[in-house]
């Protein structure tokens, strides 16, 4: 019943379309009808501007954080916590007052490493860094990052089911950017704005 409650909760947690709220509370606009239709920071950015875009990736991240922690702190358990790590990425990507539908999961999905061992949290956003300023792509940052994450949860926390989480992760993002792999490999895919070596806006 613990297990079930544990991911029931975060699943509904990470369900929380931020990234629509604050569209359309915020800018009176639909973010999924700009851009690539994505709730994620990312879109934000291209639509929303920086300051929408650094919300909705604050709290996206926050929907990772507060499941993980709360049973890493309060219920003193790795396996509970990976389960809410990521039972809280899949709300996010699939969330039920989207019609199933969501984001692609790596703000929630950073949020929840970070929760799970910070020093973890950090090797991933430098893989992020990696990946993105190399190719200015979003994507490629985000997949690296989440491939890094298994290594460095088990590098840092010696855990087999925080690494189980990080594994878990790692195939996820890369699944849920199968469609940014078709583009890269079509050369279509968009750079970071501030980052695009083109005119054309981020994906």
């Amino acid at each position: 019943m613990t297990y079930a409650a544990v991911a029931i909760v975060a699943f509904l947690l990470g369900s929380i379309p931020f990234g629509l709220i604050i569209s359309r509370l915020f800018y009176k606009t639909d973010i999924r009808r700009s851009g690539s239709g994505n709730i994620g920071a990312m879109n934000a950015l291209r639509t929303l501007g920086k300051t929408g875009a650094a919300a909705v990736l604050i709290l996206d991240a926050a929907k990772g954080v507060i499941p993980a922690l709360i049973a890493m702190r309060v219920l003193h358990s790795t396996e509970l916590a990976a389960i809410a790590a990521a039972a809280s990425v899949l709300g996010h990507c699939f969330s039920p007052w989207l019609g199933f539908k969501g984001g692609k999961g790596v703000a929630t999905s950073f949020g929840a490493i970070f929760a799970l061992s910070w020093p973890a949290g950090l090797v991933t956003i430098a893989g992020w860094l990696v990946g993105a300023l190399s190719t200015t792509y979003s994507s490629v940052g985000s997949m690296l990052a989440n491939i890094v994450a298994p290594f460095a949860l088990w590098y840092f926390t010696r855990d087999p089911w925080l690494t189980g989480y990080g594994v878990f992760a790692a195939f996820f993002i890369i699944y849920t950017h199968r469609e940014n792999i078709g583009r890269i490999r079509r050369h279509e895919e968009k750079g970071i704005p501030f980052l695009r070596r083109d005119s054309s806006a981020a994906s």
